[in-house]
């Protein structure tokens, strides 16, 4: 079974080979930020495929962020690039939600928190941990959260 850190190795020897500086740079990058995760703490480890997915979720949000930096900025350029690296961060990452699908299942949680009798704007936490489980990978918790309050308030 090929493990999610010796596909992104494989895939960065292929883009090396194939002289595709865009791919190999970012996979470069991203194989590096795995390693120092695999080294941070007390001992080093081998992250398991869901703590080398949080790697790469968390390099594909840092370049969203400069790419919207950039943008703000009026460098053009430098955030197209970094759209390009984030896309190909997302093909190593599980399908994002649509909003609708997001609506759904904090609807749901909603539900979940009010019988177990959690409402109001005081029910965030509970549903929050209800919703979380259920998107891990799939949204971003600033994303979730807003789509939470936003029901919370409706």
């Amino acid at each position: 079974m090929t493990t999610l850190k010796s596909r992104l190795q494989e895939d960065l020897t292929e883009a090396i080979r194939a002289r595709d500086e865009l791919r190999s740079s970012t996979l470069r990058l991203t194989l590096t930020a795995i390693a120092k995760e695999e080294v941070a703490g007390t001992e080093s480890r081998e992250l398991s495929d869901d703590e080398v997915q949080k790697v790469i979720a968390k390099e594909a949000k840092k370049r969203r962020e400069a790419a919207e930096a950039f943008a703000q900025g009026g460098r053009a350029e430098q955030a197209e690039r970094e759209r390009a690296e984030g896309v190909v961060l997302d093909a190593y990452l599980p399908k994002q939600l649509s909003d609708d699908e997001l609506r759904a299942i904090v609807a749901q949680a909603v539900e979940e928190a009010k019988a177990a009798g959690a409402e109001g704007p005081r029910a965030m936490g509970a549903v929050m941990k209800i919703v979380n489980p259920k998107v891990a990978g799939r949204a971003e918790g600033g994303r979730v959260a807003a789509a939470v309050k936003q029901h919370l308030a409706g």
